[in-house]
């Protein structure tokens, strides 16, 4: 038995819809349709989303957990929502935000510009140098927040760069003066 995909997705704010082998989600962030393979099959109970398998197989429990993994993001996208939080850390580094284009400045010779998708927002700090993205999409959240990233990935020895909120560093001891 899968240990991920037996476990109930709780719903709260959300509108839940079983049609077939679709899962229409609607809440007050957004609305998502998921599709469940053959094996797997949903059902609803007591404020709780079940999925559960046709057949006992490795590749169905396998299956089973992803999609149960996948349609409790989704739930938790159209009732809260996600965010990240991205850091910049650098002399003169800085983000600016003009509608859905942010602006990095990162000690290049050039300017970055970078147009958000649709659905997801971002908050600036006064400083520039503060970044909270939101999305009710956790995919494409993490997918943007990697793109930011990879303007200016940190590095090692001073630690300046672009980081993601939870992300660990690894830092590097730069050379030192011999005494001979």
């Amino acid at each position: 038995m899968s240990k991920i995909g037996r476990k109930p997705i709780e719903i709260s704010t959300a509108k839940v819809e079983i049609k077939d082998k679709n899962v229409f989600l609607k809440g007050p962030k957004a609305e998502f349709t998921h599709e469940l393979p053959e094996a797997v099959n949903a059902s609803l109970e007591n404020g709780f989303l079940i999925l559960s398998i046709s057949e006992n197989s490795r590749k169905n429990r396998m299956i089973w957990g992803l999609h149960r993994a996948l349609l409790a993001n989704k739930v938790t996208g159209v009732q809260t929502g996600f965010e990240k939080k991205v850091k910049i850390v650098g002399l003169g580094y800085k983000a600016q935000l003009s509608g859905k284009k942010l602006t990095f400045t990162l000690g290049y010779s050039h300017k970055i510009d970078y147009e958000l998708p649709v659905q997801v927002t971002v908050d600036v700090d006064k400083t520039g140098q503060n970044l909270i993205f939101k999305s009710s999409d956790k995919f494409l959240l993490g997918n943007v927040c990697d793109t930011v990233r990879s303007f200016r990935p940190p590095e090692p020895y001073k630690g300046t760069g672009i980081i993601i909120e939870g992300q660990v560093l690894i830092r590097k001891a730069g050379k030192t003066k011999s005494s001979s």
